[in-house]
């Protein structure tokens, strides 16, 4: 069954049955209570390969790559991290509603700090086929795109049409800076967005991932200056203290984490009682859900309460 199917199928379930969506006293179900008590059979593991931690001296930032939209961005990110290329460098822009980003704020300078053996010009991975992508799109219209929905757990897009799939820019996800050219970046800058969804950069940029824990220390990152946020002088910027592909790290001091499968049907029922709110607070049920609004919960399976925000 398709997520589209799955949803209507819940929501239509949900009202002519209070067992699915009511919990004692016909109090429906909230989004967190559906997810907690979700099976063990809906949580997936994340790849130490496709894993990054981002060290700051505040804490860590878990990042979950993407290598079946952006394969040789990542492969280029793999082999930086092995390379310790970001030890040392820093956040170096922070601008408001919009995005963090880091690596080399002196690219192109002679005291540049060199790729080591990755490579320095990669081909745009803007979109990719999406023939063979499974997909869980939601039911829901989207201004950006023809189809919208979640692709290996990533929110994304798809144009029948074209037969083209995308990454969509949510809060969280990662991109590649670029110059002018399609085909300038190389994975060694990263933004992260911190603010509304810019949607209007998707199939422009190549996006390599999303942060999946930590964000929170990226949001409160002090803003920069106008226009865009770079900062004015290297004191202001945010040291990095080491980015690490988790697969590098010993398993004893990695992040316990699992994400909810977006193909599960307690991701099904987590959604729809997002997009229609049934608690007696709100009173007047939206019956919408934007992609960008569709967080994906995660979980540490080692605390006592075995869910995280």
């Amino acid at each position: 069954m398709g997520f589209r199917t799955a949803l209507l199928a819940a929501a239509l379930v949900a009202a002519a049955s209070p067992s699915l969506a009511q919990g004692d006293k016909d109090k429906p179900k909230s989004a967190q209570e559906i997810i907690d008590a979700a099976p063990a059979s809906a949580w997936r593991e994340l790849d130490p390969a496709n894993t990054l931690y981002l060290q700051l001296a505040n804490g860590r930032v878990v990042i979950e790559l993407a290598p079946d939209f952006a394969p040789q961005h990542v492969a280029n990110i793999r082999t930086l991290a092995r390379e310790g290329f970001w030890d040392g460098l820093s956040i170096y822009r922070s601008q408001d509603n919009f995005v963090v980003q880091f690596g080399d704020p002196d690219v192109g300078e002679k005291n540049a700090k060199s790729q080591g053996s990755a490579k320095t010009k990669l081909p745009a991975e803007f979109e990719r086929k999406a023939e063979g992508l499974a997909f869980d799109e939601l039911p829901d219209s989207d201004g950006w795109a023809a189809e919208v929905g979640f692709a290996k757990g990533f929110p994304a897009a798809r144009d029948p049409k074209t037969g083209k799939a995308w990454l969509a820019h949510c809060y969280g996800m990662i991109g590649a800076g670029r110059d002018v050219a399609a085909d300038s970046s190389n994975g060694s800058e990263l933004y992260v967005v911190t603010g509304q969804s810019p949607r209007q950069l998707d199939r422009n940029i190549t996006l390599v991932g999303r942060v999946v824990k930590g964000i929170e220390l990226l949001s409160v990152i002090p803003r920069g200056p106008e226009p865009m946020g770079f900062y004015d002088k290297p004191e202001q910027r945010t040291p990095i203290q080491s980015i690490r592909l988790a697969s590098e790290v010993p398993a004893a001091e990695r992040t316990p984490l699992q994400l909810l499968k977006t193909d599960s049907q307690a991701f099904v029922d987590a959604v729809e009682s997002r997009r229609n709110r049934r608690d007696e607070w709100y009173k007047h049920p939206a019956g919408h859900i934007d992609l960008c609004n569709v967080s994906l919960p995660a979980r540490d399976p080692t605390a006592k309460d075995r869910n995280t925000p």
